[in-house]
């Protein structure tokens, strides 16, 4: 099975999962369900005008057929949204050739028992320009010369119960990562080939067990244990990550507590060397990945362990309002991580998250499907139709922006912070992300990717959007997205993406409406090889079947 069909049947799975309600709750339940359960599929059918403003004065048209659904199921005991869709490109001459993409968003759960076991699914396709750097943006156009797609999906359980007086929660999850990339990349001529990520399995677990303060003890305690592994394709890296800690929390005030943790944690990232010649060159497949050396043995890139520990505050003053913020040693450095929840009415919501670990792009993407919220509705591209960074939702995070950053297969310490901000506009809906990532890469000495230990990635992004009503028969949408890409690798430059575009759509029929929709995009030469400027116009029809 390709990986477009897999990633497909996982999101139609996913769908078909949200929607799944237990047989005990299904009858009292029905009423619920019925109004809350929203299906839109749709077809287009476009033609669109792409014209290169600078350096040039190239134009290039195309037809555009597609075919998608967007979905909502948000019940009792379930809850989820979806947005799929694939893309037909039809072009007229060697400039513009045919190609098909499927793009799309989920994220879900469903109770199998009521309050206690829970089974959760994400997934995500995309397509991302890479640049010389080995760092990825998402963006518009149609250069599929560094062109990745990138499709990921997990899956797994959760547990809840009590045990006497402590709460006891445990989870699993199992993601897959696959990034389908351009044939290698030079950051500079002559220089070597940057490896680009191929696919990876991630694997979690976790157990806690805790009490609250007042429950038997003055102070809440807890206990817990957790176990990570990343298995990446490229040159067979793998990372390993165990622990368990003890926690304590005291309260200070009602809606303030302080909290301590400790505990132990083994920490390993191995991988193997690829096929080298007789003089020595690593040898480079035919997808532009170095080949890996299954007869070598495993070599070490990185290995802690021993004492772990943070101290934080929790301040919980309302519903509305939660934050938390930690400080203490892990990775055997200082590590920082925190978040920030409030919802200033019904209707609006800020989030803010600091986070802090090890893991391959896979690992990382995964994370960021899990933080995604189970109620949205996806914002595309006005002339593409891709997904973009962000998701239009009024609970938790809603920008994946930050974790395509980079693209390069090793292993990374990742740190940053991501911020969004969502309102409901009367029948319009608006927000804005914005985020710094910072990937600091661990690779094996005396490995094809040695060189890439230590070495430092950065990426900072904003995005914005805002949708809405005009009338009974007419609506409007408009993205905007920026990112910058630095490096320390020898040869790379820095690397920028910025564009935007609106889009109209009137009803001319019941389920039938015309669309007219304008882009702008600039890339600089580190991704298309010389700075480059183009606008895009589209007109179109489309036809809901609701």
């Amino acid at each position: 099975m390709s990986v477009k069909a897999w990633t497909l049947a996982s999101v139609i799975g996913l769908a078909a999962t949200i929607a799944v309600v237990p047989a005990s709750a299904q009858q009292a339940d029905q009423g619920q369900r019925s109004r809350n359960v929203r299906t839109a599929p749709y077809i287009e059918a476009n033609q669109v005008l792409t014209a290169e403003l600078s350096p040039g004065s190239d134009a290039v048209t195309y037809t555009q057929v597609a075919a998608g659904v967007d979905l909502s199921v948000q019940g009792r005991n379930n809850g989820g949204a979806a947005s799929v869709r694939f893309e037909q490109t039809l072009g007229y001459d060697s400039r513009m050739t045919d190609s098909s993409t499927l793009s799309g968003v989920a994220r879900g759960y469903a109770s199998v028992v009521p309050r206690a076991v829970t089974v959760e699914a994400g997934a995500l396709a995309t397509r991302t320009r890479i640049d010389s750097n080995g760092g990825a943006t998402i963006g518009s156009g149609r250069d599929r010369d560094n062109e990745s797609r990138v499709y990921s999906a997990y899956a797994g359980p959760t547990v809840h119960t009590r045990v006497g007086d402590a709460e006891v929660n445990a989870n699993y999850r199992i993601g897959y990562t696959r990034a389908e990339a351009p044939e290698g990349f030079a950051t500079a001529p002559g220089a070597p080939s940057v490896d680009v990520f191929e696919d990876s399995v991630v694997q979690s677990a976790g157990v806690h067990a805790a009490t609250r303060a007042g429950d038997g003890l003055p102070v809440g305690v807890g206990v817990g244990a957790g176990y990570y592994q990343e298995d990446i394709s490229n040159l067979d890296q793998r990372v390993r990550d165990a622990h368990f800690r003890a926690d304590v929390s005291v309260p200070l005030t009602p809606a303030l507590a302080a909290v301590a943790g400790a505990g132990y944690e083994n920490v390993k990232i191995s991988s193997r060397d690829a096929v080298r010649t007789a003089d020595g060159a690593p040898v480079i497949g035919a997808d532009g990945r170095f080949v890996t050396d299954k007869s070598a043995p495993r070599q070490l890139a990185y290995e802690t362990e021993g004492l772990i520990w943070d101290v934080g505050v929790m301040w919980r003053p309302s519903r509305r309002t939660r934050a938390e913020a930690h400080v203490g040693k892990r990775y055997d450095s200082t590590t920082y991580y925190g978040s920030f929840a409030w919802a200033p009415s019904s209707r609006s919501s800020v989030n803010i998250a600091v986070y802090d670990g090890i893991t391959g792009f896979g690992g990382q993407l995964t994370n960021a499907l899990v933080a995604l919220p189970a109620d949205f509705a996806a914002n595309r591209n006005a002339i593409t139709g891709d997904v973009t960074g962000c998701v239009a939702s009024l609970q938790g995070s809603n920008c994946l922006t930050g974790v395509l950053g980079s693209i390069r297969s090793a292993v990374f310490r990742g740190r940053g912070i991501n911020a969004s901000y969502a309102r409901q506009i009367g029948r319009m809906s608006a927000g804005v992300g914005m985020g710094y990532d910072r990937s600091k890469f661990i690779a094996a000495p005396g490995t094809v990717l040695g060189s890439a230990n230590g070495v430092v990635d950065e990426s900072y992004w904003a995005a914005a959007y805002l949708s809405g009503q005009i009338d009974a028969r007419s609506s409007f949408n408009a993205n905007a997205y920026a990112n910058w890409l630095t490096s320390d690798f020898a040869g790379a430059r820095d690397a920028s993406v910025i564009g935007a575009s609106a889009a109209y759509r009137r009803y001319l029929l019941d389920g039938l409406s015309a669309n007219a929709a304008v882009g702008l995009d600039h890339l600089n030469g580190s991704i298309a090889g010389q700075d480059l400027t183009t606008a895009s116009a589209l007109l179109g029809l489309r036809y809901d079947f609701n």
